[in-house]
């Protein structure tokens, strides 16, 4: 699916937080990017599923903690029920038992609490793209994680031998928490086809999601 021109409607955005004082200006922010229109403030998940219900929305920016039904489960019943929504997590968490559960739960993108509105705003866009982006913090925070655990019975699977050069650098790349833009700097190429090649690559080794392409590169002792 092609990107978005700027002919095309604006994304449709929900801001969810709990709180006001972070929900109502956060939402302000957002909405005076071109490309984006905030559709909805929710203050819990229920809010959450009630807004994309009435849709259309294309990403949620999603807290954590929440009252009645807090961002993972809200994210998992996104994932569920409307796999065409995307959901990037904006949380002051950052530990990895949030960051894993999150990210198990379908989220594209997490993004901690000290991130600017720049940021948040290229997070939107990539994962309406269909692209996952973890702030650096994050994408430490994963790498140790998986460094430090124990091999174990479902550990990740050996790379296919059709894997191509170039897709074994885009793994490596991604492997040291680089985002789609920096890998296109770092090997010459254009952001589209960095794309291509991570589509090609996640096909043919079986790989889900970013996370798990981290996982996949430190395993074949990539990154």
């Amino acid at each position: 699916m092609s990107e978005r021109t700027e002919k095309q409607q604006p994304l449709r955005v929900i801001v969810a937080d709990d709180q006001a004082a972070i929900r109502e200006p956060l939402a302000a922010v957002l909405a005076l990017a071109e490309d984006i229109d905030v559709v909805a403030a929710a203050a819990d998940g229920t809010e959450v599923l009630t807004a994309v219900a009435a849709g259309p929305v294309d990403v949620v920016l999603m807290d954590l903690r929440m009252p009645r039904m807090d961002g993972i489960e809200t994210t998992r019943r996104l994932t569920e029920e409307h796999p065409e929504v995307a959901v990037v997590v904006l949380t002051t968490f950052a530990d990895d038992d949030s960051i894993l559960a999150a990210l198990s739960a379908g989220a594209r993108g997490y993004l901690t609490k000290n991130a600017g509105r720049q940021d948040i705003v290229r997070a939107i866009r990539a994962a309406a793209a269909g692209q996952s982006v973890l702030d650096r913090e994050v994408q430490n925070r994963l790498l140790a994680s998986v460094r430090t655990k124990p091999a174990a019975a479902d550990q990740p699977l050996p790379l296919p031998e059709d894997i191509t050069r170039r897709e074994r650098e885009v793994l490596t790349l991604i492997g040291q928490g680089l985002p789609n833009r920096a890998i296109a700097e770092k090997l010459f190429i254009s952001e589209a086809t960095v794309k291509t090649h991570i589509n090609n690559l996640f096909a043919k080794a079986g790989i889900r999601d970013r996370a798990d392409a981290v996982r996949r590169a430190i395993a074949a002792g990539l990154a």
